[in-house]
């Protein structure tokens, strides 16, 4: 028998400059799931909560999900290969949303690494800067963000604890 450990995010030296990850599965937003954000975080604008009005009061002449939503989304599906080992997200430098995305739209997303440094100060981690770019199923780009992530390096990683004995199996 043998057991596996799903990666989860990296260490800095698996970090190379102009390597892609592109993040799986996709997700497809619901009208609930653009409602249940918009009303976690107070958003209550018309245009993502009233059909009325999206229809007859806006440009795009139905709901559009809100940003924040696409851009968390986008994010979260990064986390395992970019992110999960992460000591701290350290800067968004920029959000860009492209393109509206609408209730029933699947969106996936991809991550370019941008630039890898050692820290000057500390010998057990470094920042790795990326561009994230979100897309719906017909491949339009719909969000953008470059950010900057400090990790560890492989030899400084915490080991994984389990609140349980692995050999109870």
């Amino acid at each position: 028998m043998t057991t596996y450990e799903r990666s989860f995010g990296r260490a800095l030296e698996d970090f190379v400059v102009g390597d892609v990850y592109r993040h799986w599965p996709g997700k497809t937003i619901t009208e609930y799931d653009d409602h249940l954000f918009c009303m976690i975080t107070m958003n209550h604008h018309p245009l993502h909560t009233n059909s009325y009005y999206a229809e007859h009061d806006s440009v795009q002449g139905r709901n559009v999900v809100v940003g924040n939503l696409v851009y968390s989304l986008v994010l979260g599906m990064s986390v395992p290969d970019v992110s999960g080992s992460a000591i701290a997200n350290l800067e968004v430098e920029s959000l860009i949303h492209k393109n509206p995305v609408f209730h029933g739209d699947t969106i996936y997303a991809e991550t370019r690494v941008l630039d890898v440094v050692e820290s000057k100060s500390r010998e057990d981690r470094g920042v790795v800067t990326v561009e994230t770019k979100g897309f719906n199923q017909d491949g339009l780009e719909v969000c953008y963000f470059r950010r900057k992530v400090m990790v560890y390096k492989r030899e400084y990683i915490p080991p994984r604890r389990r609140p349980y004995q692995d050999d109870i199996w």
